[in-house]
């Protein structure tokens, strides 16, 4: 029989709760929160190890494949009690599983990518929400991989793979300085382009992305600093017809992908 949880004080819920909300303790204990049976099987299919799957029978889905004996491999099942799961759950329409895993940390020496590269920077993001957004169009589009230069938030955080429908485990996602990913951008010989708003910047429909190329975005506040702005071959801009001179930021990525994706079918019809 699993170990039965039933009070919020005891050390491995609090433990749970520091993780989800202190990345100090992510980094320190090399461990990320996943809820969700959906979140779950794609981080363990990316390569994710589970070592804790808590699970609440009050919460748990009707659906058996759902259930904790499926997913578990070798991580110690705990089930919890009702209280104890409001504590820990952090979205609406849970379906009462939460596991604790060692991430599968990637540096930019391992990452492999395809003959025709297509790549997503993003500069000093601080928005789960819209790195979790990215990385969901990453996904769909089926780029090489997200690399998020100087981050303000953690790649893990609990929001990011909330918001991201687990795509932040099925896209590979690196962080490093911009130093490093600008120095590993010129050895593999990949175009970059800045969205920008500058007198410089070219509607982003009048590039060419048929060849291996990286769409790099900044915050939304502060956009891309000198650093990229100087380094990137060009400057794009996606039209403003309204009021409004910006977009989100991870709708402009979704809008400069697709358009990508889209000359790269194209060329090959």
């Amino acid at each position: 029989m699993p170990d039965l949880i039933t009070s919020v004080q005891n050390p491995r819920i609090k433990n749970i709760v520091a993780l989800q909300t202190k990345s100090r303790e992510r980094r320190l204990q090399n461990l990320i929160v996943i809820e969700g049976y959906r979140e779950i099987t794609r981080a363990v299919a990316s390569g994710a190890k589970l070592t804790e799957l808590y699970y609440c029978p009050d919460f748990e889905g009707k659906n058996p494949e759902t259930s904790p004996g499926s997913i578990a491999g070798e991580a110690t099942v705990i089930e919890i009690g009702k209280a104890v799961f409001e504590k820990i759950a952090y979205r609406e329409g849970s379906d009462g599983l939460i596991a604790i895993a060692k991430p599968r940390n990637l540096n930019l020496e391992q990452l492999h990518f395809s003959k025709i590269p297509l790549v997503v920077i993003l500069e000093a993001v601080e928005k789960p929400g819209n790195l979790g957004a990215i990385m969901r169009t990453a996904d769909a589009a089926g780029v090489d991989a997200v690399l998020v230069c100087d981050p303000l938030t953690d790649i893990y955080n609990p929001n990011v793979i909330r918001s991201s429908v687990g795509c932040v485990f099925t896209v590979p996602v690196i962080a490093g300085t911009t130093d490093d990913i600008q120095h590993w951008l010129k050895n593999n010989k990949i175009r970059s382009f800045a969205a920008a708003l500058t007198n410089n910047a070219v509607n982003y429909e009048t590039i060419d992305y048929s060849s291996g190329c990286a769409i790099v975005l900044g915050t939304e506040a502060t956009g891309l600093s000198n650093s990229w702005l100087n380094f990137c071959d060009r400057q794009i801009i996606i039209p403003m017809n309204g009021i409004a001179d910006s977009l989100n930021v991870s709708t402009s990525a979704a809008i400069i992908v697709f358009e990508a994706i889209r000359q790269r079918k194209s060329s090959k019809v």
